[in-house]
């Protein structure tokens, strides 16, 4: 007998409360929690070296963050002094620190 395994890889969402969930799931939808709405997502990978969380790319549920439709985004207090950047399909890179107004949780 064959038991199919889903891989998880390490995923990114931003939800519409502008939250930013980071996890090792199958499906960017693993992230969300009852009643939430997505606002898009993509990958995720740490930079020990520069202090840095690096989100790449988009959710093949929901496509790429609609950062546009985000005013604060609400980060988890473990990221507090670290560099997030977005770095999309076409190489360009948007620094998170400086793009929006923070609010640890």
């Amino acid at each position: 007998m064959y038991y199919l395994r889903r891989m998880e890889h390490p995923k990114f969402i931003i939800t519409s409360s502008g939250h930013l969930r980071l996890g090792m799931v199958t499906l960017h939808r693993d992230l969300l929690m009852a009643y939430e709405q997505c606002l898009g997502g993509g990958f995720y990978e740490f930079d020990y070296a520069g202090n840095r969380l690096l989100l790449s790319g988009k959710s093949f549920d929901y496509g790429p963050p609609r950062w546009g439709k985000v005013e604060t985004l609400k980060i988890p207090e473990a990221f507090s002094g670290v560099t997030i950047l977005y770095r999309d399909a076409w190489g360009d890179e948007l620094d998170i620190n400086s793009a929006f107004t923070i609010e640890y949780y």
